[in-house]
């Protein structure tokens, strides 16, 4: 019997491995790391927490290389003299040679056994001198600047600047204060020429009206001639400028950024369901800003939906409960007298005399309730309003509402709008004879007249504004708006989503699913224990086999899909197909 011995697997170490998975092994500042192939030397450096300076990069767009911030020190190893094997350290590594001057981290890619420096005398002495060139005409008036406070020259010139400038004479002055558009103004003596802004409205917009003109120190950023900058995305722009070039007309000197509290929260513009986040102070809000999420919009937001939230501060905002008197004039009551008098009214009609009309604006634990009162009231008319429009082919859908999916689903109802046209025929006819809308001006949105509502003989109203569907209610009830609340939501791509609130509801205003919640008990003879959102979620996620095992705590920033709906975004694809081509790196 003879003896067999198994050879000792062969050990192979972390840089090998790499090979095997696709990625190149790097050293970032005496740190080996592994990378995809064909990643750039700026994002291989961000990946690992590696902080390198720049101005003209940005991930969603082609990366011209012109603002030469983002200088790093590379090295390879150098080729071996013929015959002689290449010298490696204990690890495996070839020894890297450094190169004696810089490059630009954005426009090159890592390699195998590749060295990047982001620290040194070199790499330090360069920033310096171009943070020097940047400041030469660069005005000093941080002070009244409405970038301070996020603005990366400002930053990267106390980060990687000199401190000191040899430059002596006057600066070369440029344009200022310049309307270019009707939501946007140019202060082209601050523009460092990044060019971010022209490459948005060129690559992403889809409107190419923005160019550089003049040459050397002379070159200002202006819009092409008989053009205006009056893209639906214009403010993009401002957003990513990482100076004070470009500000909103709309936010410009209203507030200082860092008196701004943050909050994370969704778009309900359309059924997109863009992220944002809500910039308030006290209980006001003074701007929206698009939220980054791949999934959704990217990084960018329509001018349109990003300024639609000044109705919230309106003069006409509903803050207290009304009853109609016996003179047809409103008087206030107490929200216990409102839910009294409401499940008083309802009960002299039969259901199918009483109709229900939601909203696909309401959160999806909004429309849970709604269908539980439905059918607590004995499988009454239910419906929620359509509301479309034209689609823009990058991110406004069609769909004007943002949460129909989330309708479907909870109502298990392919059109929950189908029902929409028969109430009010119900109603012109004299067959429906109570109402109860939610969250909808029926007169001004869905095709219903004053003499329409005046046949009802008990009509409910809740709403956040005074509107003409209000003046016809016997009993009006203030709601909350979209930043003045929580809860969830499912876009057009079926998407859950989450809403926060930002501020805090006016007066006695209540949010709208604690009113669907305290009216619902009060015509249950079994009411249900229900103190916050929270548990109003859990039943609802016991009762539709999508929402299972979900909790809105859980709900992630970025959201998660419960349903396949083949919804496509039409930015998204534009923005796969350039990153498919290595025109981005996003």
């Amino acid at each position: 019997m003879s003896d067999t011995t198994t050879a000792p697997a062969e050990i192979k170490l972390p840089k090998d491995l790499a090979a095997e998975k696709g990625m190149v092994n790097v050293q970032i500042d005496g740190v080996w790391h592994q990378f995809p192939r064909g990643t750039r030397m700026i994002e291989a450096c961000r990946s690992v927490q590696v902080e390198v300076p720049h101005y003209c990069y940005h991930p969603k767009l082609s990366v011209p290389g012109n603002c030469r911030m983002c200088l790093v020190q590379m090295g390879m190893p150098p080729r071996p003299a013929p015959g002689q094997e290449p010298q490696r350290d204990e690890k495996g590594y070839e020894n890297i040679g450094w190169m004696p001057r810089p490059v630009i981290a954005c426009a090159n890619t890592v390699s195998e056994n590749m060295g990047i420096r982001t620290k040194g005398e070199l790499v330090e002495k360069c920033r310096e001198g171009v943070m020097e060139f940047l400041l030469i005409n660069h005005p000093l008036d941080c002070p009244i600047c409405d970038q301070a406070g996020e603005c990366r020259l400002q930053e990267f010139s106390v980060g990687f600047g000199k401190g000191t400038s040899r430059f002596v004479d006057l600066k070369v002055k440029k344009p200022k204060n310049v309307d270019i558009g009707p939501r946007i103004r140019l202060d082209d003596e601050r523009c460092i020429m990044c060019s971010r802004c022209i490459r948005f409205m060129d690559e992403v917009a889809g409107d190419p009206v923005l160019g550089f003109t003049q040459r050397g120190t002379h070159t200002t950023l202006t819009v092409h001639p008989g053009r205006i900058l009056d893209s639906n995305y214009s403010l993009n722009t401002a957003d990513i400028c990482p100076v004070g070039a470009l500000t909103s007309n709309d936010f410009r000197f209203q507030m200082r950024v860092w008196f701004l509290k943050e909050t994370k929260s969704i778009d309900v513009n359309c059924g997109t369901g863009t992220n944002i986040t809500i910039w308030t102070r006290g209980n006001q809000i003074h701007r929206i800003t698009p939220r980054q999420n791949d999934a959704v919009n990217s990084c960018w937001m329509p001018d349109s939906h990003r300024l639609n939230f000044h109705y919230i501060d309106s003069e006409a905002r509903l803050t207290e409960p009304l009853q109609r008197d016996a003179n047809g004039q409103y008087q206030p009551i107490s929200w216990a007298q409102a839910n009294q008098s409401i499940a008083a009214g309802l009960k002299h009609f039969s259901a199918s005399q009483i109709a229900i009309i939601g909203s696909g604006r309401m959160t999806n634990e909004e429309l849970f309730l709604t269908k539980q009162l439905a059918d607590q009231l004995g499988d009454t008319w239910l419906s929620i309003v359509p509301r479309t429009g034209e689609a823009d082919h990058l991110l406004v859908a069609a769909d004007r509402n943002p949460n129909t999916t989330g309708a479907q689903l909870i109502w298990q109802s392919a059109d929950p709008a189908g029902s929409l046209n028969a109430i009010r025929d119900g109603i012109r006819n004299g067959n429906i004879k109570a109402l109860i809308s939610l969250g909808e001006d029926l007169i001004s949105d869905a095709g219903f007249t004053a003499d329409d509502l005046a046949k009802l003989d008990f009509h409910v109203h809740s709403h956040i504004l005074a509107n003409p569907t209000a003046n016809a209610a016997a009993i009006v009830l203030p709601g909350a708006a979209f930043a003045e609340k929580r809860g969830s939501m499912v876009n057009l791509s079926g998407r859950l989503q989450r809403l926060n609130a930002a501020c805090i509801a006016p007066g006695q205003a209540h949010d709208d699913w604690e009113i669907l919640r305290d009216l619902l008990n009060k015509v249950s003879s079994d009411p249900q224990q229900m103190p916050n959102i929270e548990n109003v979620f859990k039943k609802l996620s016991e009762s539709v086999s999508e929402f299972e095992n979900l909790t809105l705590s859980r709900i992630t920033d970025q959201g998660v899909v419960i349903t396949e709906t083949n919804h496509v975004i039409p930015l998204l694809e534009n923005e796969r197909a350039r990153k498919a081509a290595g025109v981005i790196n996003g």
